[in-house]
This record gives structure tokens, sequence and C-alpha cells, in this order.
């Protein structure tokens, strides 16, 4: 079962779909809309970071907490593990092509926030929900539509209770064991219990939760990082020349490094990078829905600087530790081999400790993303009284995967993951018009930097 799995996450995930898909939707939509996520950056960081809020609009937490929901569940294991991994099978080069799949999946974002705001719905307890399976169904319309957008919310509701929870909590075990030995069960009941705090409250509490915890997990590891930067600095202007020439020229064998060619550092940086940033996956959409917004325009500014965030800022502190360090030819993989780069930059055992510490709190983080996520798939499928049913088990489910060894539970959930994206990208190259006919006309306005009308949520 496991090989008949792996094989049909290896096409999933591989260079004939989802890789060369989800590229060049990015890249078609950052041509239609202009490049709208360079020019438009500042703005957006400040929307995010300074004004943080819109008092006046309609949803149920402000921008910075939609965002901050966002970066909780896509700043993840992928930022330490997925990065080293890219590294081993792509070289250096892989990093690059990291980036390039952030910069053009910021537009993918820019999109799928819009159109989760675009076409929300408020459910029967008063909150708004929206994201891929609300902007198919009624975006596009008809049962094509329909058919695209049930597809996502099955797909969704699956991949949570794997890649967004048990391989998340079996995550914070292991690390917290193999640094400390806490047996696995106690950190399972631990972060149990806290998570359970959190997601039983809904949206507001995971909301307000993540906003204060997030920026701290994130300045930690990023502090971390500058840390072994700055000791190699000398190493640095070299270290980015290899990222960026390794990219078109493919890697030699050195060291315990095996080689590798150009096609696999594309292949495992654009890959790992869409893991890490989940720019084409849709799920941006169903947080940005919950913003309190109206105008739709602003929150897609808002959540497309979760994509810059995570990508271009916390991913390249993990490349650069790792190849500034020269830890990439040690042979070893994923989370091992950023623990030994930090571990060769920083004193004593800070390396293996920031490490751990980061995957704890980036795994925890995501558990509480994908909860999210996960219950507003479930509530378009089935109804509001699904949704704390579905919380009950996904708690469960935390506790469980501590203790399971969770192969089989990855590959599975991991080819729910990519397929999710499949709908998605096709209702964001039909509603492409949509969304570049409206931002135009809301850049058009003399004042849209301080303009804060409602707009219709009907097309």
């Amino acid at each position: 079962m496991e090989d008949i799995l792996s094989g049909i996450s290896d096409f999933v995930w591989g260079p004939f779909l989802l890789i060369p898909l989800l590229l060049l939707t990015g890249l078609y939509l950052t041509i239609v809309l202009r490049g709208l996520q360079f020019h438009k950056l500042l703005y957006a960081l400040w929307l995010a970071f300074i004004r943080r809020k819109e008092p006046e609009g309609t949803g149920d937490i402000s921008h910075y907490q939609a965002l901050s929901t966002a970066l909780a569940a896509t700043v993840g294991v992928g930022n330490i593990a997925g990065v080293a991994t890219a590294i081993h099978f792509g070289g250096p080069g892989a990093v690059f092509w990291m980036w390039v799949t952030g910069l053009v999946g910021m537009a993918t974002k820019y999109c799928e926030a819009f159109l989760g705001v675009r076409f929300r719905r408020t459910d029967a307890k008063g909150e708004q929900s929206g994201g891929p399976m609300f902007y198919l169904t009624y975006g596009i319309g008809g049962k094509f539509g329909a058919t695209l957008g049930i597809l996502f919310a099955i797909f969704g509701a699956i991949a949570a209770f794997g890649i967004g929870n048990m391989v998340q909590s079996n995550s914070v075990a292991d690390a917290i064991n193999s640094q400390w030995g806490v047996p696995m069960w106690v950190t399972g009941l631990i972060i149990t219990v806290i998570a359970a705090v959190v997601i039983l409250g809904g949206i507001k509490s995971i909301g307000a939760f993540t906003s204060a915890f997030v920026p701290v997990m994130i300045i930690f590891y990023i502090l971390g990082a500058l840390w072994v930067i700055i000791a190699n600095i000398g190493s640095l202007p070299s270290a980015i020349a290899t990222i960026v020439t390794d990219a078109f020229t493919g890697t030699a064998a050195t060291g315990g490094f095996a080689g590798a060619t150009v096609l696999l550092a594309i292949r495992y940086g654009v890959a790992r990078g869409i893991f890490s940033n989940e720019s084409g996956l849709g799920t941006g959409g169903i947080a940005a829905a919950a913003a309190k917004t109206n105008e739709p325009v602003r929150q897609a500014l808002v959540s497309m600087t979760q994509t810059f965030i995570d990508t271009i800022v916390v991913v390249s502190m993990t490349g650069l530790v790792i190849v500034v360090t020269g830890a990439w030819q040690s042979g070893e993989n994923g989370a091992p081999l950023t623990s030994l780069a930090f571990s060769q930059g920083l004193p004593g055992e800070w390396g293996g400790i920031i490490v751990t510490l980061g995957l704890v709190f980036f795994a925890f983080s995501t558990l509480l993303g994908w909860a999210y996520y996960g219950e507003r798939c479930m509530d378009r499928l089935f109804g509001r009284g699904a949704v704390v049913p579905y919380r009950l088990v996904f708690i469960v489910l935390i506790f469980v995967g501590t203790v399971l060894e969770l192969q089989t539970v990855w590959t599975f959930s991991d080819i729910m993951n990519g397929l999710m994206a499949l709908p998605n990208l096709i209702g964001l190259v039909l509603l492409s018009g949509l969304v570049v006919r409206e931002t135009k006309a809301y850049f058009s306005r003399p004042d849209w930097q301080t303009e804060y009308r409602p707009v219709s949520t009907k097309r």
C-alpha cells in the first residue's frame, strides 16, 4: 500500500503535474496583474503591520490576525526540514527556485485571498466563511463550479487531519524526545490540551493566539539564523553566488553530497517552496475570508505578504545557514541537516536548541491554522452542525499522531494536499479576469489608500 501511495504522491507532486501547473499559474497571474506583488509590496506590508485592522469592515478577525492565522499554517516543518530536503536532493540551486516560487506565488496568494473575500458567505453562526469551496461554486457557477468546490472541500477536510495535524504533532513530539528525552506521549498530551483550548474557541480564539504567538516564533528563529550568518559573513557572498549559479548549472558531487542536475534543483526547489508557502493550494483564501474588511483588494494585499515572509524571509534564513556553513556537503538530510548547520554556527548546544524549538513552534502553529481550514471545509460539506464534532476529532488525532508511525498517513495526506490545488488552480485561471478587472478599478480610485466604502459581494 505504501509503495502505491508513494507512486501516486510522486506523480501528483512530480515534474509533470503540480510543479509546472503551480509555477505557470503563478507566472501567468504575475503577468496579468502586472507584477502587483512587487510595486505594491511596501503598501501591503504597511497595511499588515502598521494599520493592522479595518474596524468598520465586516468579518470576524483583523487584517493582521487573518495574516497571522495563514502564517501559522504555512510557517511550519517545511521551513526547517523542507528547505534542507530541497538542498539535499537539488543542491544549493534549489534555494533559488524556492525564491522564484515565492515571488510568483505572491500573485497566486493575492488572487486566492481576493476571491476568498469576494465570494465569502455568512454561516449559520454568523461567522464569515470563504475560500475555494465558495469562489469555485459561486464564481464559476453551474455544476462544474459546484463540483470543483465540493472536491476542494473533501480534499481539504481530509488533508487537515494528516499534513495539518498528525504529521505536525508527531514532529513536535519527536523533536522534543530527541533533544531532551521527553516521552512522546507526554508531549502529545500537553500539546493536545493546549491546542484544544485554542481550537474549541473558533477563529477568534485562533486569531488572537496566533497574532501574539507567530511573530515571536518567527523572530526567534530569524535571530538565531542571523547569528549564524553573521558569524560566517565572509562566506555569504560566495554562498549567494553558489545558490544562483547552481540553479542553472547543477551541482557537482562533493563531500557527502551526491550531486544534482538543474532539473533536480528546479523540481525540489519548486516542490518544497510550494509545500512551504502553500501558494496555489487555496488555503490562503480561507483565512482571508474571515478578515474584517469591506474591500477584497486590501485583504488580498495583506495576504500576499504571507508568502513573502514565509519564503523570501524564513526559507532564505534556513537556506543561507545551510549553505554558508558548508553543512550542505555533509550528506545529511531534513531537520538533522538544518540542526547540523546551526550547530556549526552557534556555540555549545544552542544550534540544536534553536532548531528543536523552531520545529516545535512552527509545527504547533500549523496545527492551529489547519484546524480552521479543515472545519471550514467541513462546514461547506455538511453545515455548521458538523464543525464541533470535526474539532473534537481533530483534537483527538493530535494525540494519536504523537504515538503512531505515520509514514502512510504522511503520504496519503500529501496526496490530498496536492489534490486541493487542482480545482483551485482551475478556478484561479478562470476567475483571473474578474480579479484583474476589480483590482484595476480599485487602484484607479484617486483616494484608494484612504477610502473604505463597502463593496458588493455579488458578481
